[in-house]
C-alpha cells in the first residue's frame, strides 16, 4: 500500500477517485479495516469518540491531529451509519492531507494565543462544506462508505432478508 501524498487535481472528485485508487484497499473493507489503514498512513493511532457539543452547530465531525494520535469527535447520533458517515469525512481528510494545506501562522497565533498554532489551523482551514477541500473529502468518504457496502463481508439488505 502506498502512502499517498495531497492529492491536488482539477476536481475535487478527481482528487477523492486518485486518492481512493491509491489505497488498494482489502476487498473484505470494514470501517474498522479502514482505520487501520488509515493508521498506518498516519503512522499514529486513530481515537473516535463522540462530542455531543458538536449536536448544536452545523459542524457534524472534527478531526484534531496530534505529534502522537488522530483524534476523530462526532456528533451523537442514534444512527450508525450517520455515525460511520461523519467518521468516513474525517479519515477522508486525513488520507487527502488536507492538514498540510497551510493557512498563516499568524493568524492562528493571534486569534487562539493558547491553543497550538497547528491545531488551529488545520480546523480553520476547514470551516466551509462547499470548498473544494470538504466536497473532495465527502466525496472520499462516499467512496469510502460504498466500497464497505459493497464489501462481500457486509451483505446487502435484500441477502440479509432472502438469503
Amino acid at each position: 500500500m502506498e502512502n499517498p501524498s495531497f492529492v491536488v487535481s482539477s476536481t475535487p472528485a478527481d482528487s477523492a477517485a486518485q486518492a481512493f485508487s491509491s489505497l488498494r484497499l482489502p476487498s473484505h473493507l470494514t470501517l474498522e479495516r479502514l482505520v487501520a489503514v488509515v493508521e498506518s498512513i498516519r503512522n499514529r493511532p486513530i481515537a473516535i469518540d463522540v462530542a455531543d457539543g458538536l449536536n448544536t452547530g452545523s459542524v457534524c465531525g472534527l478531526w484534531l491531529s496530534t505529534d502522537s494520535k488522530e483524534i476523530i469527535l462526532h456528533a451523537a447520533t442514534p444512527s450508525a451509519l450517520h455515525r460511520q458517515q461523519f467518521v468516513l469525512h474525517e479519515l477522508s481528510h486525513m488520507v487527502l492531507r488536507h492538514d498540510q494545506v497551510g493557512i498563516p501562522k499568524d493568524y492562528a497565533s493571534v486569534l487562539f494565543p493558547d491553543i497550538p498554532e497547528e491545531m488551529v489551523r488545520r480546523v480553520l482551514m476547514r470551516s466551509s462544506f462547499v470548498d473544494r477541500l470538504e466536497a473532495a473529502a465527502e466525496t472520499l468518504a462516499d467512496l469510502f462508505a460504498a466500497a464497505i457496502r459493497d464489501s462481500t463481508l457486509e451483505p446487502r439488505s435484500f441477502e440479509r432478508v432472502f438469503g
